[in-house]
């Protein structure tokens, strides 16, 4: 076996399986599941529609590049939502099964494990594919520390210059999963020089890109920043999104990457030996959802509601932010992360995810540490229950 799966560490959900294993929940109360960034908004009858009605592509093999009306829709959206122009559809855009496992394998294909000390740097806390994938390539994840002190702000200074001499990739999340916190051109200008310096290559997650609060000032991409600040193709850059958010379709593991066209090039080749060409049925049915903005409206505004009502009622007994953009409240405990999902659990049956289970000690600390992760993905009713809920806890606190 890959001597490297030894270095891989239980997943968020199984750590809560755990921590919640002998805790006899308040069934006097429904449940309230708020702790896994599932959508539950209802999927959009057009897109149920277009893979009945497309069917008939379970008969054939897909090809890895995807179609090319896929990839014109994919485009066409780029340029439409960031502004940006001449983006090619057969070089810059690869259509993948959701952006999880784009993620994970584009590390496998970028990093050179044979190197002396190959470094993947990551946010801290992160969405833990970029770690797993990190190690089973071969190398070794370096962690920049997010914390409210500096606004969640990436502070690339925690790395040294030797560090960063031996970074080959670095993932950045933005709108972030937890803290919800979008990069601003500054940062991006600053990440940007250091891969100019360096060398490395940078992986943008940006499933959540199009859950934002006002319509008129939707979330800074990487592509955009890239052509803000004047830059040739997108060199060394890639960008990851998905419908799963954007669409409430979750199931249908749709999404693509786009960016540099020589590093595509190459993932394009690892993927053809790796056997992830996207379901025909799928791609018809993406290439409709891309197409279309209206349901998209509605579903962030259903999420303006449920934050303006969350942010609201919590605000009576704690200390609570807005995000930037995302599902999720990232919000300070009033003891330890894990006891208040515990006791939240047993005596309000509502589920959160410790924010320790999504972070690694760094420099002596663990910034998910007295934060848990709420999605308010459930109904509005749902989430406006599980915030009285939490409410009364923190009122016992």
């Amino acid at each position: 076996m890959n001597p490297n799966l030894n270095q891989l560490q239980p997943y968020p959900f199984q750590k809560l399986r755990q921590l919640l294993s002998n805790v006899n929940r308040n069934d006097a109360l429904n449940p309230i599941d708020l702790q896994i960034g599932e959508p539950k908004h209802a999927t959009p009858d057009f897109i149920c529609q277009a893979m009945i009605d497309h069917l008939n592509g379970l008969s054939v093999y897909p090809t890895t590049l995807g179609t090319s009306a896929l990839r014109n829709s994919i485009a066409t959206w780029i340029q439409r939502r960031f502004q940006v122009t001449g983006i090619d559809p057969d070089t810059e855009i690869i259509p993948v099964n959701g952006s999880r496992e784009a993620l994970f394998s584009f590390a496998q294909a970028v990093i050179d494990a044979s190197s002396d000390y190959p470094v993947v740097v990551c946010p801290n806390p992160f969405y833990q594919i970029y770690e797993g994938a990190t190690l089973l390539a071969g190398a070794t994840p370096q962690f920049i520390n997010t914390q409210p002190e500096n606004q969640f702000k990436l502070n690339f200074s925690q790395l040294d210059h030797a560090m960063w001499s031996c970074t080959q990739l670095v993932y950045v999340c933005s709108p972030n999963n937890p803290t919800g916190r979008v990069m601003s051109l500054e940062e991006w200008r600053e990440l940007f020089a250091l891969s100019d310096r360096y060398g490395f290559v940078i992986a943008s997650d940006e499933c959540y890109s199009e859950i934002y609060f006002d319509e008129r000032n939707p979330p800074l991409g990487a592509l955009d920043a890239a052509q803000q600040l004047g830059r040739e193709r997108f060199t060394r850059l890639v960008v990851f999104n998905s419908l799963s958010k954007r669409s409430n379709v979750p199931g249908l593991r749709s999404g693509f990457v786009a960016g540099d066209a020589k590093l595509l090039e190459k993932f394009l080749l690892y993927r053809t030996y790796h056997g992830s060409a996207m379901n025909p049925t799928v791609q018809a049915a993406s290439t409709v959802a891309w197409c279309d903005e209206t349901h998209v409206v509605e579903n962030r505004r259903l999420y303006v509601q449920k934050f303006s009502d969350s942010i609201r009622q919590l605000s009576e007994v704690m200390n609570v932010q807005m995000p930037d953009a995302g599902f999720y409240l990232w919000i300070r405990t009033p003891i330890s992360d894990t006891e208040f999902t515990k006791r939240l659990y047993q005596d309000y049956n509502v589920t959160v995810l410790p924010g320790s289970f999504l972070a690694r000690d760094a420099r002596g600390v663990n910034p998910g540490e007295n934060f848990v992760r709420i999605a308010l993905v459930a109904s509005p009713q749902e989430c406006s229950e599980a915030m009285n809920r939490i409410k009364a806890l923190v009122a016992q606190l």
